[in-house]
């Protein structure tokens, strides 16, 4: 698809609970990226450009980059499950995010805090690891910023 003048790429979204992201392409075109819960990669997601961009319904969210990879790893922590560093990563989330919900109260300053720089880290991580496998979806450069 080619880029629309007015837009601002690159874009992130949540699309009905799923992170998704819109970046420009080399030729001048905009490509879309949905994130998989089932391997937290993401997948080719260019026949959503257009429900994203002119959507009317609430499904639809275009949120900061910060919430975009907390958004994320929201998502990969509650989906996968692996061994090795950032899983042990998505256990700490886990573990914060479940006293949370089961004191039935809201986080702490302190606990938000955590989670976001916890958040950055693990976007890193894992994203680093899909540009090493070759995911061309892959930027780990999101959780530096």
């Amino acid at each position: 698809m080619t880029y629309q003048p007015g837009l601002r790429l690159p874009g992130y979204y949540e699309y009905y609970a799923a992170p998704l992201k819109m970046v420009s392409t080399p030729d001048g075109g905009m490509a879309a990226w949905r994130m998989s819960i089932e391997t937290g990669d993401w997948e080719p997601a260019n026949h959503l450009i257009d429900k994203v961009l002119f959507a009317r319904g609430g499904e639809v969210d275009r949120v900061s980059q910060q919430e975009f990879v907390e958004l994320c790893e929201e998502t990969r922590a509650r989906y996968l499950q692996g061994t090795g560093p950032v899983y042990a990563l998505y256990e700490t989330r886990r573990a914060i995010t479940d006293a949370v919900e089961r004191e039935d109260r809201p986080f702490t300053l302190q606990e938000r805090a955590l989670l976001a720089g916890l958040s950055r880290e693990t976007y890193m991580m894992f994203e680093e690891e899909l540009r090493r496998a070759g995911s061309p979806g892959a930027d780990p450069s999101l959780g530096r910023d």
